[in-house]
């Protein structure tokens, strides 16, 4: 995928286009099931007009208040440079924080808890999604009913094999596919709402409200099944650096609103006429004749959203790593032309080990639906606290009536987070139990990373000591040495023991420091900083955005126009590689096997930096915590 700056040179409309099956594909399957769960399922209302009526003004209001104003007109004002995603707008408010450092803490804790929250919204979406396209089968061939678990595990593994060949080639697809799924969805609403008319007064707002005034837990109920109409809100922000605002506005607006609420009244309007279709009031919309073709374009379109999803948690995780919250991980480019385009095997094989376990355990998409909805709507109300802590602390056109919608947000999204927890013990447990050791796992590798760091400090040599006092009495090999070093303070380990062990040093040394930037692109003529320190030894700082996979030899190429020679044959990097031992007390005993077994997990720097693998020395260093 493109980033917004290369998105920006073409049209809206194609844009758009690209944008509906990437941007829309999760909030464009969510007719498949979100209807039906306010019908069937053991908190179902009653299917009379009073009660159809007000769950159909609920999902509209709920789509035009939280999709349509929140987050499609307001909440993409507010990137970071272009890029959109909550942990993007995290680095954004922690930059406007800087200088309260309680504040930078909770705003970060509550990015990241977003972040990891995301992981059980990218598991649970394939699962619903294929399940519940593949329970079409049941409609039109219910002796065959029996299959749909075991072809719905075998398509997601199939989709999970074919990730490491990339999506280039599907990917062109996914627009006009998903512009004629959201086409089909307009058109079988549209024909029942000519049948069934009066299910159009669901526009007034009054039958949501007296339904709340009336009935407050049944409608407090009801908010669980709304919600799922709204799970794909941030996928959308989180997309979109790929395509610019202005086309996820236009897409919105457009197509995909108009196709969801058609189809969303339609099927109000068939269980209107007749109660039993409420059991798959979707595919019932169907005429016989199109049940076949219409379960093979839902299994296509739950296809590209569960896609969407994968490659989300694919940026996730490379986004967290690179912020400092996950240690290096394997990454995979199958673009040679689409940087943004990765594939990470340990998350692929865990993510689809995940969907599978969700798949023959909950066996129903109406069983997992009680799994879905608390992360999201969690991620929801931290993205609400973040957009209005950048909005107070930034100046802003009309400040104070946006903070004033945030906050009538944040009242939404609180009910609809305490209606799902209604779901707690009917599988809602799941993702936050997942979101909740993902979170675990990110801050114990931020912490114990900090503690290592801090640790070094304390024994290593400081860095203006070493340069101020020569060794000329150390001999000089050819060549150039590059020591990696997390912090510029302090003589690399690697280089503290090669003097120890071996006493030379090159005729040029290099420490070399990366940083990982608030931004989502460093521009080339930022991306080196060098410093020289003493003859011949030289401090480079290399910065990289946090959508920017690290390319060393290809950064220090930019060396030449700094007045530095670096002969590739000639020259060496050392890097060292931490082990953790229990014996301080720094971190909690089980925290800290955590963080030691993280570290093992690690990827080596040499590969991570993309270094040559003939010219890496790396040295092992004993870490107490």
């Amino acid at each position: 995928m493109n980033s917004s700056r290369a998105a920006s040179k073409s049209s809206p409309g194609a844009l758009a286009l690209a944008a509906l099956g990437v941007v829309y594909g999760d909030i464009g399957t969510s007719p498949l099931y979100a209807f039906r769960e306010a019908f069937h399922g053991p908190h179902a209302l009653a299917l009379d007009e009073a009660n159809v009526l007000a769950a159909l003004s609920a999902f509209f209001w709920a789509l035009m208040l939280i999709i349509s104003l929140k987050y499609v007109w307001i909440v993409l004002r507010f990137d970071n440079d272009g890029e959109g995603g909550v942990l993007a707008l995290t680095a954004l408010a922690h930059r406007h924080a800087a200088r309260a450092p309680r504040v930078a803490s909770l705003v970060i804790g509550a990015g990241v808890f977003a972040a990891a929250l995301f992981y059980g919204d990218a598991i649970i979406t394939p699962a619903i999604s294929v399940l519940s396209a593949m329970e079409g089968i049941s409609v039109a061939a219910p002796e065959f009913e029996s299959m749909i678990e075991p072809i719905t595990v075998g398509i997601l593994v199939g989709l999970f094999a074919i990730q490491k060949h990339g999506t280039s080639r599907v990917g062109r697809l996914f627009g006009p596919v998903t512009l004629l799924w959201f086409a089909t969805l307009a058109v079988l609403g549209l024909q029942s709402i000519v049948q069934t008319p009066q299910v159009l007064g669901a526009l007034d707002p009054n039958h949501a409200l007296r339904f709340a005034v009336e009935r407050p837990a049944a409608a407090f109920l009801l908010l669980s099944a709304v919600f799922l109409a709204l799970t794909g809100g941030e996928a959308l922000y989180a997309d979109m650096g790929h395509f610019g605002a202005r086309a996820v506005r236009l897409a919105w607006y457009g197509l995909v609103c108009p196709a969801l609420l058609i189809n969303y009244f339609g099927q109000g309007a068939l269980v209107l006429r007749d109660p039993l279709a409420a059991e798959n009031p979707f595919y019932l919309l169907a005429p016989d004749w199109f049940v076949f073709p219409l379960i093979g374009l839902a299994a296509a379109a739950t296809l590209i959203a569960s896609q969407a999803t994968i490659s989300g948690a694919y940026s996730m995780t490379l986004q967290a790593s690179q912020l400092g919250y996950l240690p290096r991980v394997r990454i995979l480019h199958t673009s040679d032309s689409e940087r943004g385009q990765i594939y990470i095997p340990s998350v692929n094989w865990l993510m689809l080990v995940a969907v599978v376990v969700l798949v023959l355990e909950f066996g129903s998409s109406n069983a997992l639906a009680a799994a879905y909805g608390i992360a999201v709507s969690g991620t929801m109300i931290i993205t609400s606290i973040l957009t209005a802590f950048v909005a107070l602390t930034v100046t802003v056109r009309l400040r104070w009536p946006l903070l004033a919608a945030m906050v009538v947000f944040l009242l939404l999204e609180g009910a609809f987070f305490a209606s799902n927890l209604s779901k707690f013990a009917s599988g809602g447990w799941f993702p936050m139990a997942l979101g909740l050791g993902i979170f675990i796992a990110l801050t114990t590798w931020k912490s114990g990373s900090g503690l290592v760091a801090e640790q070094r400090r304390t024994i290593d040599v400081p860095m203006d000591g070493f340069v101020r006092s020569p060794q000329p009495d150390v001999p000089r090999v050819p060549g150039t040495a590059v020591y990696l070093t997390s912090d510029t303070s302090v003589v690399p380990s690697a280089l503290f023991h090669n003097l120890k062990h071996y006493k030379v040093m090159h005729e040029q040394t290099l420490f070399l420091h990366v940083l990982n930037e608030d931004v989502p692109y460093v521009a080339d003529a930022d991306r080196l900083r060098l410093t020289t320190l003493a003859p011949d030894i030289h401090r480079l700082d290399v910065h990289f955005g946090f959508r920017e996979e690290p390319d060393l030899p290809a950064a220090l190429r930019g060396l030449d126009a700094l007045g530095i020679e670096l002969e590739p044959m000639t020259t060496t990097y050392f890097v060292a590689r931490s082990v953790i031992v229990d014996g301080l007390g720094a971190l909690k005993g089980w925290r800290c096997a955590l963080f030691s077994w993280m570290t093992r997990q690690s990827e080596g720097a040499a590969t991570y930096f993309r270094l040559p693998a003939n010219q890496v020395v790396e040295l092992g260093t004993q870490v107490l915590l």
